[in-house]
């Protein structure tokens, strides 16, 4: 087992890194930025080290400052959570070429599944329903329109890299096409560095479904049961839950049996998750696969019982599975609400500082988060807050626990999006589960007609 861990992130990722490693005895290392000299994931680890200014390009996408960080504090593992280097293949190339274990899969998977155009040939030819596409980044207007018309309209376009729903775009027509390749191109190159972007049809009343995979390096792989990732806003999801009420349990088995054979397909280790698309009919789609943690691995964890992080950890050590897919039980329903700096009318970011913060607690609920009163929510970084997750015996007791923490969570100082779950709980679509990815679009679309900010604040 590994001595010392070094944490490559910060923030409530960090925290519960950390939290895994003093359960398994290992020492940790954060790394932080100026920004975050005085922050929660620095004051619990045993050791901490500064990689450099406030922005990130600067710190924590540094690979060479997090590579000296490891070794001069002696660290034999480095875990990189989410976001930031989590799905970076050279910095597991740069572990390995210096002999420190990168937690995650083999450099070679990563660069495979980042590639989503990529992805989907590699899937596609190990027998995993596939959405119809182009075969590889369009080369300009004229293919895509081509393209487009060969697969029918609507059609996306996405990023043939990243992910988070940066560089992805619906279009109806095809005079909506070019004005959408050509964003979906620039915020690709932003982004990621790489503008390639790909067609694929777009399939109306879509529900997001995501398997949760573990696979050692012994060639034991398991799935850990899906997620529904259904209530998204422009692509990045607002709450996620467990499991997903639009599976049959013949669905479920079909789509985990999937999963397991696509992992082992391209011979997956560690955590991960493969993504899909559930239209009506309930034929299912490979969309790309993340290989990293997820932030809302918490839910999995809620309803299995399997510390995901410390299997991450015992895996990249070497140990084998500790279980079979037989072993793994699902018990209740959970669901989790992203909490972010924002405003809940208009998604404006809302930075600063925290001049009260009491998360809710009592039974079924659980609060990842690294605020407290007085910490600094950076402009610099992702707008996540907490994470507040509810557990039930069912979908119904899940909800009640979620609406009961929401309303007895405090925050100050800054504006969240508290008000905006309250008032997606309370809605009837959502609460008989009968949503789809394009719930958010009717829900706030619905709230235009009533005055700005009164429905939200009737919420609290």
């Amino acid at each position: 087992m590994f001595k010392r861990i070094l944490v490559a992130n910060r923030g409530e990722i960090a925290l519960r890194v950390i939290f895994a490693c003093r359960e398994l005895g290992i020492k940790t290392v954060a790394v932080y930025s100026e920004a975050d000299e005085h922050a929660l994931h620095v004051r619990f680890a045993d050791e901490d080290v500064c990689i450099g200014p406030a922005t990130s390009a600067e710190s924590y996408l540094n690979v060479p400052r997090i590579i000296s960080a490891a070794e001069i504090t002696g660290a034999d593992a480095i875990h990189p959570g989410y976001g930031f280097l989590s799905e970076s293949a050279y910095l597991a190339e740069v572990c390995e070429a210096c002999h420190i274990k990168f937690i995650g899969p083999d450099a070679n998977v990563i660069r495979l599944m980042g590639d989503k155009a990529r992805a989907r040939r590699v899937m596609k030819k190990a027998g995993v329903p596939v959405l119809p596409g182009s075969d590889g980044p369009v080369e300009g207007e004229e293919q895509a329109l081509k393209i487009a018309k060969d697969l029918g309209y609507p059609v996306i376009i996405k990023a043939a890299a990243g992910g988070g729903g940066r560089g992805m775009r619906v279009v109806r027509t095809p005079e909506e096409l070019s004005q959408a390749l050509r964003t979906a191109q620039r915020e690709a190159q932003a982004a990621f560095g790489v503008g390639d972007v790909y067609l694929e049809k777009y399939v109306e009343h879509a529900r997001h479904i995501e398997f949760q995979v573990l696979g050692d390096h012994h060639g034991a792989v398991v799935h850990l049961g899906e997620r529904e990732c259904s209530i998204q806003r422009r692509h990045q999801k607002l709450i996620e839950e467990a499991p997903s009420a639009a599976l049959t349990d013949k669905v479920r088995r079909k789509m985990g049996g999937t999963v397991v054979d696509a992992a082992r397909a391209v011979q997956y280790t560690n955590a991960g998750t493969f993504e899909f698309l559930l239209d009506p009919s309930g034929s299912f789609y490979f969309i790309e696969a993340n290989t990293r943690l997820q932030v809302e691995h918490g839910v999995t964890e809620l309803i299995t019982g399997i510390d995901i992080v410390k299997e991450q950890i015992r895996i990249a050590a070497g140990n084998r599975l500790s279980f079979k897919q037989g072993d793994i039980t699902f018990t209740g329903h959970a669901i989790e609400c992203r909490i972010n700096a924002e405003t809940p009318d208009t998604f404006t970011p809302s930075p600063g500082t925290l001049t009260a913060f009491s998360p809710p607690g009592g039974p079924g609920v659980r609060i990842d988060t690294f605020a407290h009163v007085e910490c600094v929510v950076s402009p610099y970084y992702d707008s996540l807050v907490a994470k507040i997750m509810a557990h039930g015996r069912d979908r119904q007791e899940a909800i009640a626990r979620m609406e009961r923490a929401l309303s007895m969570t405090v925050v100050e100082g800054i504006a969240t999006t508290v008000p905006l779950h309250l008032r997606i709980l309370k809605d009837r679509d959502f609460q008989a589960a009968k949503f789809d990815t394009g719930f958010m679009d009717r829900f706030i679309g619905a709230s235009k007609d009533s005055r700005p900010g009164k429905k939200l604040a009737e919420a609290v």
